[in-house]
């Protein structure tokens, strides 16, 4: 032992010595990095100290941006400059390329400093602003999108706009607007002025005074004229680019289940073109095949190239869509779709409060799609080092070949072949296939992990977050995952605890982190907030029985008729009385890729209107759809959810009671079914509630089903309850 430790001694001072000269060059290479870190940016702007992420990115631009707020208004007044008014979002692709290519450019950034006062507005923060704005940019171009850059009057009247510029025609507009501002002003304030008037003037509802008829007939009309722009092959619409658009497909398919106007064939036609886009969807590049969740929308007509960032409110409602679908067609794959994008949400874009972010973005070093995409030889080193043969299944099953070839060599995952078919091929049962094929994704996600991730945009949007409650709990009723409804609940715990006005309103979001409580005061509520926070917290009611859910709907159902009601119109604005005014106050009439918070808010109020036998919501609800009723039939993808809405008027809608002390295992039997037109209610014991009055028998578990506040002879089956609603 002596002798080795002889020998080993001066190979043990050489060691120290190189580890010695290796902490040297480390502290010394931190240090340097430190430093670096620490080096003030060449240029800060006002935006500084916001706390949005899409504002932060901007925040050492060479351009001298503000927020939107009283200092930048009267600045361009005093200075009598030009507004530019440029709307974006964290995950916008462009609005990245144009910032890089424009606003970070010294040149650029020096004259739209001299000539204008540049505002920055998160569109997600401030969707009030962009409703106006994207407006004018609409009017004026006939299109619109972000980043929308609009040029105003100092007091915010629009004179032109546009979306994307490259930089030399950015620079000339530039110079242009400059130019004629200061030497034909006289020109400018005119255009200005007609240009808000059109403004005024759009998606403003006249008060139909009409009788309300409602009928079968105007969604067939509204069905005939919409299936013309259908696309037999690949789903969808047919045109580019696509968009999931989930509330269209929610209609449809209850449209299909209940309307009575329809032969068999058509019936099959219109449930045949629903399954094959949630399926196209599914299978197409849109959908994360590796990670779940699905992008904001497909660039081509085939659901391949996704525009690839990933936004909550998309995610939210197609959790909500292919529960429901899964619930009347059973299909798998729709289930597969549920539970792995809401994977997908507990890890990526949920908090440790159990708040949701609001987005995350396409690019990563600079890239769009970086992240998601893949290199052959790089899928073969992952897949054959663990599991050998492992490479040729998972190539065929999710085609990294010439159907999914993308660009620069690199393969977008994407399937074309149901499951049975690949499972033959290789000689395996279905349950062995995907069992085989969850092992191959699980290889490949631990290794995306390991990449330069795309931004997260860590906003906490009150109307996302309870669109997805809504997703959880429709998922919970389907699919009866106690973890589902543990996170529906404790996001609405979050909501009304740290996003509810003193005053029982609530707040749009909190900037930079509600959760923490940091940064300037929280914004206001927009309608879209208290339409979607109302809609969840009936789902939540119908999902616990938990009357505190409902009660809390009713409350801001009242808030929202005391702040945001117009008597003359019988609609709702977008903006709360409460809330500093714009050039023009907004309505929001139609459904988008969101629904549109009127038509969401009728539906509640009908909601609401039948659980507390509230004559007064209901009509208010009926009135709100007369309103529009017009417009259905010629715009069915853009008035889906006012659909819905009349289907609830012309169908038999059921008021379905339960009492008794097994209320929950009752409930959860009706939901094994498909049930679009009814509403439940129960309680273990006596209750208050309109619904439940009077129903409670001792030792028994009852079920009404009732219509029309008429109710047929009391069950305790489920399945003789549902004979009763098929009448």
């Amino acid at each position: 032992m002596t002798t080795h430790r002889i020998l080993y001694q001066p190979l043990i001072r050489i060691a120290y010595v190189f580890l010695f000269v290796f902490i040297i060059a480390c502290n010394s290479f931190m240090k340097k990095e430190q430093q670096e870190a620490d080096k003030p940016y060449t240029y800060t702007n006002h935006l500084v100290t916001e706390t949005s992420p899409y504002l932060l990115q901007h925040a050492h631009n060479p351009v001298n941006w503000y927020a939107w707020n009283d200092e930048a208004l009267e600045k361009a007044k005093k200075e009598n400059k030009l507004l530019l008014i440029s709307i974006g979002y964290s995950a916008c692709h462009w609005c990245h390329v144009m910032e890089h290519e424009s606003f970070e450019d010294d040149t650029v950034a020096k004259i739209m400093n001299d000539h204008f006062v540049c505002i920055k507005v998160d569109r997600e923060e401030r969707p009030d602003i962009d409703q106006v704005y994207m407006q004018a940019v609409q009017l004026m171009t006939g299109s619109g999108g972000w980043p929308l850059n609009c040029f105003t009057l100092p007091d915010g009247r629009p004179i032109y706009g546009g979306t994307y510029f490259p930089k030399k025609q950015w620079m000339n507009i530039l110079f242009n607007l400059a130019d004629v501002y200061k030497n034909d002003p006289e020109k400018v304030y005119q255009y200005a002025e007609e240009l808000t008037e059109g403004i005024k003037k759009t998606e403003l509802v006249k008060l139909n005074t009409e009788k309300p008829d409602f009928n079968i007939d105007i969604l067939h009309t509204t069905c005939t004229n919409w299936s013309k722009n259908f696309d037999t092959i690949e789903g969808g619409p047919n045109r580019a680019p696509k968009f999931p658009l989930p509330n269209n497909y929610q209609f449809l398919l209850r449209y299909y289940y209940l309307s009575s106007s329809l032969s068999k064939g058509e019936r099959e036609t219109l449930l045949k073109h629903i399954n094959l886009t949630l399926d196209k969807m599914a299978y197409g590049g849109i959908y994360d095949q590796v990670g779940g969740g699905f992008s904001r929308y497909s660039t081509d007509s085939y659901w391949k190239v996704p525009h690839f960032e990933k936004m909550l409110y998309d995610n939210a409602q197609l959790v909500s869509l292919y529960s429901e679908a899964y619930q009347l067609t059973k299909n798998y794959l729709y289930k597969q779709v549920v539970y792995e994008t809401l994977e997908f949400i507990r890890r990526e874009m949920t908090s440790p409060e159990q708040a949701f972010y609001s987005s995350i973005d396409a690019d990563s070093e600079k890239e769009e799609g970086k992240y998601y995409v893949w290199k052959k030889e790089e899928l073969q080193q992952i897949l054959e080092n663990d599991l050998p043969g492992g490479f040729n299944l998972f190539a065929d099953y999710y085609n990294v070949n010439r159907e999914g070839l993308w660009e620069d060599d690199n393969y977008i995952l994407l399937r074309k072949t149901p499951d049975e078919e690949i499972a033959k091929q290789y000689k395996l049962s279905v349950d062995e296939l995907r069992t085989k094929i969850k092992e191959l994704k699980k290889q490949v996600l631990s290794v995306r992990e390991k990449r330069v991730k795309p931004g997260l945009d860590n906003k906490i949007l009150t109307s996302w977050n309870t669109l997805m409650i809504k997703g959880y709990t429709d998922a919970y009723n389907v699919f009866n995952e106690p973890a589902f409804l543990q996170s529906a609940i404790g996001n609405a715990d979050f909501i009304l605890t740290k996003l509810r006005r003193s005053d029982g309103g609530l707040y749009h979001t909190s900037p930079g982190s509600a959760i923490e409580g940091k940064g300037p005061r929280p914004i206001n509520g927009y309608l879209e907030d208290y339409s979607f926070t109302i809609e969840a917290l009936i789902a939540l009611y119908q999902s616990t029985f938990d009357e505190k859910w409902l009660i809390t709907a009713k409350s801001l159902m009242e808030y929202t008729i005391q702040h945001f009601y117009n008597t003359e119109s019988k609609m709702f604005w977008f903006t709360s009385d409460l809330d500093t005014g714009l050039i023009v106050r907004k309505m929001e009439i139609t459904d988008n890729v969101i629904p549109s918070s009127n038509s969401s808010i009728a539906k509640s109020l009908f909601m609401l209107g039948h659980y507390f036998d509230a004559n007064e919501y209901i009509s208010m609800s009926r009135q709100m759809l007369n309103n529009v009723k017009n417009d259905i039939s010629s715009y069915g993808s853009g008035y889906s959810n006012w659909a819905m809405l009349m289907l609830n008027f012309v169908s038999p809608f059921y008021e379905v009671a339960i009492v008794g002390n097994s209320v929950n295992e009752k409930r959860k039997q009706f939901n094994e079914h498909y049930l679009p037109n009814r509403i439940f209610a129960g309680s273990k014991t006596q209750s208050q509630l309109p619904l439940l009055e009077d129903k409670y028998v001792e030792g028994k578990t009852m079920i009404y089903v009732c219509e029309n506040k008429s109710c047929q002879l009391p069950v305790e089956n489920p399945e003789e309850a549902l004979k009763q609603m098929r009448k």
